[in-house]
């Protein structure tokens, strides 16, 4: 049976190509080594100075690995230090009181509400500085205006 739709001769508004299942992602399979004898896996190259050159193909060295080592030690230490350095920024920022009192769950409303919406009574300052330079900046064209008469209209 098919699927009833409102408007017959709409389409079903579904884009083609939706439901299409997921291609798993093709993954490379490693190249496997030579293993012919007659296949020269270091070449020699002719340096400008006259001495042979060869190529290495088999990975890194003691040294390139022991500085790899050290590399990756210094990054770690780093990271630890930033990480120990921002717990402790943290740890600073929070006073003993807030602790507290955010803590305090036996705390009278009041107290919790006092601690919660400090930002209430700066916003209500900041509006009443607002309103009051507003005022008096009112008050000031009025004078200059109406009493001085320095702009006339």
């Amino acid at each position: 049976m098919a699927k009833r739709t409102r408007y017959p001769g709409r389409p079903s508004g579904r884009r083609p190509g939706t439901n299409r299942p997921l291609k798993a992602p093709q993954t490379r399979t490693p190249l496997a080594p030579v293993t012919d004898p007659g296949v020269d896996l270091a070449p020699e190259v002719e340096l400008p100075t006259g001495a042979a050159a060869v190529a290495r193909t088999a990975g890194l060295t003691d040294v390139e690995m022991e500085r790899a080592a050290e590399l990756e030690a210094e990054v770690t230490a780093r990271e630890r230090a930033a990480i120990a350095e921002s717990i402790r920024r943290r740890a600073r920022a929070r006073s003993p009181e807030a602790n507290v009192l955010a803590g305090d769950v036996n705390a009278p409303l009041s107290v919790r509400a006092a601690h919660e919406y400090a930002y209430v009574a700066r916003d209500v300052r900041r509006i009443l500085l607002t309103g009051g330079l507003m005022v008096v900046i009112l008050a000031v064209l009025a004078i200059l205006i109406n009493v001085m008469g320095v702009i006339t209209l």
